[in-house]
């Protein structure tokens, strides 16, 4: 859903880059709540772990490719704040080094891919985890507010492009067509969120933000076999500092083999919004990007493998993002 340069009017897109950059601010004050020293090198884990899996484009229908967003798996797994900080992170390296998405659309991009999905995300696991029990319901939470975030984008962008759309397209048809395909879309990013999360919580659920704080409920069980809930236990204790390291090497490990080696897979048709544009006839909107590097198209354009491509943005994405978590982490000292 990477929006291009042309697609929108120069105030539509100011707009969203004053919104895009409030956002931004905000969330690197109320980071420093989620992130500790523990934590903050996950944050970079999970923006490239993002990148490399926006590489992976799946068939969603005839001749229409899908990609996930990534939000909502932010979100849950480093929290909603530092989730938006990777996903600017993750939107900002695609935009400037790979040309994928447009210099003057970076903050429609931000806001749409990035605070719209953590937010509508975020907002629909917390409701379903309030009734979630045990790992499975974290999961099934996951898998719903991921569900949600994708179609809730696609929608965004149809109210946006009724406001400022550059072509006189019909908004309903522009909604609907956009909302049915990311539906699909959708459904194949509810899967990845889930499967990412579930793994996660069966490894390390200390590491899953959006399973903190929640506690098992204790029942007393009486001699004659009844029982009855009198409250809450404490949850697990996070797992010591000093086994966070194999997890993370881990992640690096499994995030260099998808953006290096399964990207070259990945489904080469149009992604949702790009195939709606040329179905409703506004793609020739779309203006060249500003820039014609090496890695520009991963690497299309230097001649450069897809592969080595991934790898290097997979590189950059970690460090900046790492760096930016570890600026805006909180003064306290992790738990252990």
């Amino acid at each position: 859903m990477h929006v291009p340069d042309g697609f929108f009017n120069a105030a539509t897109s100011v707009s969203a880059g004053v919104v895009a950059a409030a956002g931004i601010g905000v969330c690197l004050t109320k980071a420093r709540r989620e992130l500790d020293d523990r934590t903050a090198p996950m944050a970079g884990l999970v923006a490239a772990f993002i990148f490399a899996v926006q590489m992976l484009n799946f068939p969603v229908a005839a001749g229409t490719s899908g990609h996930l967003l990534g939000g909502a798996l932010a979100a849950i797994l480093v929290g909603p704040y530092t989730g938006v900080l990777c996903m600017a992170v993750v939107l900002l390296v695609q935009c400037v080094f790979f040309a994928d998405g447009g210099l003057t659309a970076l903050g429609i991009n931000i806001s749409i891919m990035g605070i719209v999905t953590v937010l509508v995300g975020w907002g629909v696991f917390r409701l379903v985890s309030r009734f979630a029990r045990g790992k499975g319901g974290i999961t099934l939470a996951a898998f719903l507010g991921a569900l949600v975030s994708v179609p809730a984008a696609a929608l965004v962008f149809a109210l946006l492009f009724a406001i400022g759309g550059t072509a006189p397209i019909s908004p309903l048809a522009v909604a609907a067509a956009m909302g049915g395909v990311h539906v699909l879309i959708g459904i194949g990013e509810a899967i990845i969120t889930a499967l990412t999360v579930g793994a996660v919580l069966a490894v390390r659920p200390d590491l899953v933000y959006g399973a903190r704080g929640l506690a098992r409920t204790l029942v007393l069980r009486g001699a004659d076999g009844s029982t009855s809930e009198v409250g809450t236990a404490p949850a697990p204790a996070p797992a010591a500092r000093g086994s966070l390291k194999p997890f993370l090497l881990g992640g690096v490990g499994l995030t260099l083999v998808l953006a290096g080696a399964v990207s070259f897979f990945a489904n080469s048709n149009p992604d949702g919004l790009e195939a709606v544009a040329e179905q409703k006839g506004f793609l020739g909107q779309a203006k060249d990007h500003f820039t014609n590097w090496a890695l520009s198209g991963y690497g299309e354009v230097g001649g450069i493998p897809v592969g080595i491509a991934g790898i290097i943005g997979v590189g950059l994405v970690l460090l900046i993002a790492g760096a930016v978590a570890w600026a805006a982490r909180g003064r306290r000292k992790a738990e252990v």
